[in-house]
């Protein structure tokens, strides 16, 4: 399948998960608005989650996915199969010690990542608990992770796709069961967290076998293929999980401030939207692609293939970064405030999610940019560049958010600001370290069209103010502020793709070329199995 047909699947199967995890968000933040009670429970949430982009994501699906496709080009799928199963059994010993040591530890280690509320027992406690009862997920969605890989391998992306749904729904049914008392929410919505994990790990290994992987694990060995995989998942880990661990800082600096856990993460919750939909699912759909365009030395091919995501991704997510930057308060007030969480929650949120806006561009490009490195097996520069990016957020961060409460100000949009800046100077490494190498240089009609994506974009963030700065009317007009929000960005979105091809900076006939099947790529002599099919 194309670029662009492997992302409008992964993409509309994570536009399901996000509406859900959105309703899911909407429950969560009437059930235990943003105080003390969501501090805890994001505070559990992050722990599990950084692990899940290092241990996962970061590592084992960015090491993983191009030695798979290699072994599967040019051994066949016995061998495959067996190093699929080889790095399943390793990859569940590790996320388990994980596991086990963290629910024994966390009440020491949360003295460093919830440091701020160890004088509130009864709040640090309950972090401590939830977060106890959350680790478990780490297994089974690491598990899940790596037979996605091998689905993403053979050109399949239907189930890995739809697998995050699966966690969303747990949290709904949990919260629309206990959604009466904060705290009862909160230890509802944790076990819910465990239990998909499983659920995540079923329902993508049968995907995995439906399509022809037969991945068995066996006892943990450290063979040839596994030191392999650990020799390359290692620095995956943290270039993978750099932004993860970029949040986690600003976590633990945001404890020291009472709501402001809560408040970031509910920010989070919206740059997170065009980074899943777009970033992710144009980087695992391109790292497959990538993989075999090198293992064929088509060096122009995978320049040009870098040239299409940057400018798919971009024409997706440039609005989404105008939207938070031109009107994050209304926007967020539409869409949170109601029951426990006020208008003067929304308008704190804002001051986050506008330095996370203009930072959106840079975490989807970081999505981009790191599979052509990972497509070269090499891991250590995407290390190298998260590293040094990591180090400039908790030195900036730190600097602005205490910087900012002497001024007698809010300090967590500080934390922003950082992560945001520290993400550019990531993809700025990426950049200019891909030139040197003669691996990428946009091409003049890349950039030509990046330039229009970005005027149009522009544009609409000004109408987007304007509507801001009309709301009155807006809503006298119409009845409520949320759908006085929900259509101006419906009509923004609408305006913004009309003016998008009349600047042509998208074509049709270049949508309809994008779409086309690739010949002899994995996926692509077959539809997947009948259940299974978008």
């Amino acid at each position: 399948m194309s670029l662009a047909r492997n992302t409008a699947v992964i993409g509309g199967l994570t536009l399901v998960s996000r509406v859900l995890g959105f309703a899911r968000d909407l429950l969560l933040a009437a059930a235990i608005g943003a105080g003390p009670v969501a501090d805890a429970f994001y505070a559990a949430l992050r722990f599990p989650n950084l692990f899940r982009r290092l241990f996962a994501e970061g590592a084992f699906s960015q090491a993983f996915v191009p030695v798979y496709s290699k072994t599967l080009a040019e051994q066949g799928e016995q061998a495959a199969d067996r190093l699929a199963g080889e790095a399943l059994s390793v990859l569940v010993l590790a996320t388990s010690l994980v596991t086990a040591l963290a629910i024994v530890l966390m009440p020491w280690i949360n003295r460093l990542l919830f440091a701020g509320y160890v004088d509130d027992p009864e709040i640090f406690g309950l972090a401590t608990v939830l977060t106890q009862i959350t680790m478990p997920y780490l297994i089974g969605v690491s598990a899940a992770t790596l037979f996605s890989g091998a689905l993403n391998a053979r050109g399949r992306f239907f189930a890995a796709a739809a697998a995050p749904s699966l966690l969303n729904l747990s949290l709904l049914v949990a919260l629309l069961l206990f959604r009466d008392n904060a705290v009862q929410a909160a230890y509802a919505a944790a076990i819910a967290v465990s239990i998909a994990g499983v659920l995540q790990a079923v329902w993508v290994a049968w995907g995995a076998r439906r399509s022809g992987a037969r991945t068995r694990p066996s006892a943990p060995k450290l063979t040839p293929n596994v030191k392999r995989l650990l020799a390359l998942a290692a620095p995956a880990a943290i270039a993978g999980g750099a932004l993860q661990i970029n949040v986690m800082i600003s976590q633990i600096l945001a404890s020291f401030e009472d709501g402001a856990i809560s408040l970031l993460n509910y920010a989070d919750r919206l740059y997170q939207m065009p980074l899943g939909l777009i970033g992710v699912a144009v980087g695992v759909a391109m790292l497959p692609r990538l993989s075999r365009l090198v293992a064929a030395d088509d060096q122009a091919g995978a320049r040009g293939a870098l040239d299409e995501a940057v400018n798919l991704s971009m024409a997706f997510t440039l609005p989404a970064a105008a939207a938070m930057i031109a009107f994050p308060s209304y926007l967020l007030e539409g869409l949170f405030a109601r029951g426990a969480f006020t208008a003067e929650d929304a308008r704190n949120c804002a001051m986050a999610l506008f330095h996370y806006g203009w930072g959106v561009p840079a975490f989807v490009l970081a999505k981009i940019y790191a599979p052509a490195f990972f497509a070269r097996e090499d891991t250590k520069a995407p290390m190298r560049f998260a590293i040094i990016s990591m180090v400039i957020n908790t030195a900036l961060g730190a600097a602005l958010f205490f910087g900012l409460r002497e001024l007698g100000m809010p300090g967590f949009p500080g934390l922003a600001f950082a992560t945001s800046a520290a993400a550019w100077i990531n993809v700025l490494m990426m950049i200019a370290a891909l030139g040197k190498r003669g691996a990428y240089a946009p091409s003049a009609a890349a950039m030509s069209r990046l330039v229009r994506i970005a005027l149009v974009s522009a544009g609409l963030g000004f109408v987007l103010w304007l509507g801001q700065q009309n709301r009155a009317a807006l809503e006298a007009a119409l009845g409520a502020k949320e759908i006085a929000v929900g259509v101006l960005i419906l009509a923004g979105g609408i305006g913004y793709f009309a003016f998008l091809f009349v600047s042509r900076a998208v074509s049709l006939g270049e949508v309809r070329a994008a779409f086309k099947r690739e010949r002899g790529a994995p996926g692509g002599g077959g539809a997947l199995p009948p259940s299974l099919d978008p």
